[in-house]
């Protein structure tokens, strides 16, 4: 009997893993929650539905771990924006990033439109978790900006971060951009300097 080495399972198990979702996301996107089988999903990936209850446990389960990795992108998206120093700075960062993934980022709203249709529990606890995450790493960024007197103090946090998402919130779930970087400064100059014409 040979035995394999305990790391080459786990890069395979996490590869298999990734190749579930990005099959699974695939299939969700075209046919909605309740369009799509696990008998689908296995036979997608190309693996037994055996194979595929090890990784996860039922559809629900595959569904929620989909939306809980969009979410891990946008908590990275926010911490690489706190490590710059600077509103203007950290916006930028952030609005970079969201265009660079801005294909993740569609899928996983194309997704979030489906979570109506997974248990009232789960449903909450992935909402709770997504208020703590995106919005509240969003608020954090404004509510220290607010207090260095980089953004003005007459508006709450939550404002500042609504404002923000509404413009930013089109060129995330629209068409691709053609020039990113130019785009978010283009963007955050509207946001931050106003966009009125300047006598």
């Amino acid at each position: 009997m040979t035995v394999s080495h305990p790391t080459g399972n786990l890069h395979s198990s996490d590869s298999t893993r990734a190749r579930i979702q990005s099959e699974a996301a695939r299939l969700f996107v075209a046919s909605g929650y309740h369009g799509v089988s696990m008998r689908e999903v296995a036979e997608a990936v190309g693996v037994t539905k055996p194979a595929l209850y090890h990784h996860f446990a039922d559809k629900e389960s595959l569904f929620l771990a989909m939306l809980e990795g969009a979410l891990s992108t946008l908590g990275r998206i926010v911490a690489h924006a706190h490590t710059q120093r600077g509103i203007r700075a950290q916006l930028s960062t952030l609005v970079e990033d969201l265009l660079a993934t801005a294909p993740d980022q569609r899928v996983g709203l194309q997704l979030a439109g489906e979570l109506r249709h997974v248990s009232p529990e789960r449903r909450t606890a992935f909402e709770t978790e997504y208020r703590r995450v995106w919005m509240g790493g969003l608020s954090q960024l404004m509510e220290e900006a607010r207090t260095r007197g980089e953004l003005r103090g007459d508006l709450p946090a939550a404002t500042h971060t609504r404002a923000l998402l509404a413009l930013i919130y089109p060129l995330v779930s629209g068409a691709p951009v053609q020039d990113p970087q130019q785009t978010a400064q283009s963007l955050l100059s509207i946001y931050l300097d106003g966009g009125a014409q300047r006598s």
